[in-house]
């Protein structure tokens, strides 16, 4: 991909696609950490002499306009982070913008959006003279902020965009091994393409959370009244016998932690066996929690990996979602390599998907 770096900023008006869907409280915003994974493409675009900085970003899932889930509060903590004034739009696609810096409403605020309407992506691009897609967490979306937009302007990748795909790609393609996978989470149905992509990748993969219940009952061992999903187990015999047909160790639970009659976490056990092949791995892939962590009782799984991750000598590769929120509660998330800031955009890559955001960006 081409990226900002190539391009020339000097006077232009800038359209920059961020990932601000981040959690509010009391009209707060209650984690920035997508905000200040934006700063250095921000700056950079600034520094370059761009006249206009608009940056566009969704928030939440609105049904139309939504006073709760606007990014008037973002905008705050935007001028906050950049020490600088930043001014709030509150149109999602207005006909000018202002020099400086700006932040335009919620893009999902409009139907057309989601729905890619080429009209609605040349409305958004008309102010301006190029377009810089910086939003990995969206990019798996043909949406007209991502995509659509890209066909109108000269499309450039921002920095963050850039870091998120080499170090994905470079994961795959030529990780230092030992390479082991740990995936966990609740449903192995939404994680059945990105384990067969590990699974052809990886040496090891270690399995927890809700989804390794399935594995345990395709092995024939009685789960109770835990989350799983039984019309899965074929494909989990059929992951396993993958697995073993190209010599790779999976490692399920063999003790876990139950709550009357249902799993919760890993045992200590387990935990041990799989900070254990953390310790002998150069690179490791981690997506979904081991339990229940957000109940302090069941969070010793997740911290355990967690933690162990920290202290490894590898390259360790954060995937996105829940795993993210634990190594930033647990203030660990400078200890890793890379924290990925998209999780069903990292899981997408990992599975060998095209990401629409990422393929409209020319070479």
């Amino acid at each position: 991909m081409r990226t900002i770096r190539d391009a020339e900023l000097r006077g232009k008006r800038v359209l920059v696609r961020v990932d601000f869907n981040v959690p509010l409280r009391d009209g707060k915003v209650e984690d920035d950490t997508r905000i200040r994974a934006a700063l250095p493409t921000i700056r950079a675009i600034r520094e370059k002499g761009a006249k206009a900085i608009a940056l566009s970003s969704h928030l939440g899932r609105p049904k139309g306009p939504d006073p709760e889930l606007s990014l008037a509060p973002v905008a705050a903590r935007l001028a906050e982070l950049l020490g600088e004034p930043v001014r709030f739009v509150p149109e999602s696609v207005p006909a000018a913008v202002p020099d400086g810096i700006s932040l335009l409403e919620n893009s999902r605020f409009h139907p057309e959006e989601e729905k890619n309407d080429p009209a609605f992506a040349k409305r958004l691009a008309a102010p301006f003279d190029l377009f810089v897609n910086d939003a990995f967490g969206a990019a798996h979306r043909a949406h007209a902020s991502t995509e659509g937009v890209a066909r109108v302007l000269p499309a450039y990748a921002g920095f963050l965009l850039e870091k998120e795909v080499a170090t994905l790609r470079r994961l795959l393609d030529s990780p230092e091994r030992p390479f082991l996978a740990i995936v966990g989470g609740a449903k192995v149905s939404s994680k059945i393409d990105v384990l067969k992509a590990l699974i052809a990748k990886a040496d090891t993969v270690a399995i927890g959370g809700g989804m390794a219940n399935t594995f345990l009952g395709a092995q024939g061992q009685d789960v109770k009244a835990s989350l799983s999903e039984p019309d899965k187990e074929d494909d989990a015999r059929e992951i396993l016998a993958a697995a073993k047909a190209r010599g790779v160790e999976v490692l399920l639970p063999d003790d876990v932690r139950w709550k009357d009659d249902r799993i919760l976490d890993i045992g200590p056990g387990t935990a041990a066996r799989y900070t254990a092949a953390i310790a002998k791995a150069r690179t490791i892939f981690w997506n979904g929690p081991m339990g229940m962590f957000e109940d302090p009782e069941y969070a010793g799984g997740t911290e355990a990996i967690a933690k162990a991750m920290a202290a490894a000598k590898a390259t360790t590769v954060v995937g996105g979602g829940e795993s993210v929120q634990a190594v930033e509660q647990l203030g660990l998330a400078d200890r890793m390599t890379h924290v990925s800031t998209g999780g069903g955009a990292s899981l997408e890559l990992i599975e060998g998907k095209t990401l629409p955001g990422v393929a409209a960006i020319p070479a």
